[in-house]
């Protein structure tokens, strides 16, 4: 069984070893999950799938994320994904539309991005300050 966009609350009473995983709305820029979700999943060994890791094409226009993929010589879309997958309990479900397409998202979890890269990016996506309401599409 899995559950999707669930708040920590929400699962603590269903799960019994039995829930994985958790499939919450988590990008670049939607990192309400990070503040106690993620956290309480990965101390019971739970991965979350993070659906929309590109906000459907909307977080690509980002310049700070256009300027770190350009340094790469990769796309907006597999750092955004990189980003995401940087946790090692993470899954995410990008689009691909093509085998090239499938391709480049699988790329994305071998760019090498650096210590500045991934300061660049917290100091342009902050986790918040306090729970948010997870976001859903």
């Amino acid at each position: 069984m899995g559950l999707r966009g669930s708040r920590r609350s929400n699962v603590r009473p269903i799960i019994a070893g039995i829930c994985t995983p958790n499939n919450s709305r988590s990008t670049d820029w939607r990192r309400s999950p990070e503040y106690d979700l993620l956290p309480w999943l990965a101390s019971r060994g739970m991965p979350m799938m993070a659906y929309s890791p590109i906000e459907q094409g909307r977080l690509l226009q980002n310049a700070r994320l256009q300027e770190i993929a350009a340094g790469l010589g990769a796309t907006p879309a597999q750092v955004a994904l990189a980003w995401v997958l940087r946790q090692e309990q993470v899954l995410a479900i990008p689009n691909a539309g093509s085998v090239a397409h499938v391709q480049e998202n699988r790329a994305a979890a071998e760019l090498p991005l650096s210590v500045s890269d991934w300061a660049a990016l917290d100091a342009a996506f902050p986790l918040p300050g306090k729970r948010r309401p997870l976001e859903m599409l």
